[in-house]
């Protein structure tokens, strides 16, 4: 027997919502926190102490939550993932130009 509609319960998750608008907040709050690292690199010339590794691994998982992002059709997702995979690819970058 197919469930009823009237009694499925509701996504907290579902576009407009509060959830939607801080989590997009936060999205764009942190990476705006990233970019002093890579002026700092790329200004600086500066990336002793920057893990590549570290940050292939964030890179990583930005294409992965991408991927998922674009199947779910999510903006919320899959927008701040190509900003991430821009920043990360900066960093790493940098890091091989002018790490120690």
């Amino acid at each position: 027997m197919p469930p009823n509609p009237a009694t499925l319960p509701v996504s907290p998750f579902r576009p407009g919502s509060m959830i939607y608008r801080v989590l997009g907040g936060v999205s764009t709050f942190t990476m705006l926190m990233t970019i002093p690292q890579v002026f700092r690199i790329w200004v600086s010339h500066r990336a002793a102490g920057v893990s590549v590794l570290s940050w292939a691994a964030y890179l990583f998982s930005a294409v992965v939550w991408l991927w998922y992002g674009l199947q779910k059709r999510d903006k919320n997702i899959y927008l701040p993932c190509i900003g991430w995979i821009m920043l990360d690819s900066a960093v790493i970058v940098g890091a091989f130009f002018y790490g120690e």
